[in-house]
């Protein structure tokens, strides 16, 4: 099962994308800051970061950054209302998907599924 670490500090969004995320079949665990998901970086594994980019205390980048560090298999999409920070997040972060907001959670679910549909997931917990 593919195993999501969701950043998300508007509570009701973070509520909400967990839920549908969930309910895809994924394994999420949702936090309100970047901050509060590094401990989870450092000590459990995941196969999706999806982090809002603007955040209090560590914003997206940032945690996108670390997490490359630390885990440098684990995917990155960024989440964002904000237009003039997805060019940052793009230079800082590459790699990194960038979905921005107002999105369909359908879009959000595609975008997942598509970032693991083309490699088999046996062997992932």
């Amino acid at each position: 099962m593919v195993r999501i670490l969701l950043a998300e500090d508007d509570d009701s969004m973070r509520v909400y994308l967990a839920r549908a995320l969930e309910r895809s079949g994924y394994e999420v665990v949702a936090v309100s800051t970047g901050t509060e998901a590094v401990p989870h970086i450092r000590s459990d594994r995941f196969d999706l970061l999806l982090t809002d980019i603007v955040m209090p205390e560590m914003d997206g980048i940032e945690l996108a950054q670390h997490a490359a560090s630390v885990a440098p298999d684990m995917r990155i999409m960024f989440i964002t209302g904000f237009a003039a920070v997805t060019l940052r997040a793009g230079k800082a972060v590459p790699q990194a998907k960038v979905l921005s907001k107002p999105f369909h959670l359908r879009d959000l679910v595609l975008e997942v599924e598509r970032m693991f549909s083309s490699e088999s997931l046996t062997g992932l917990t």
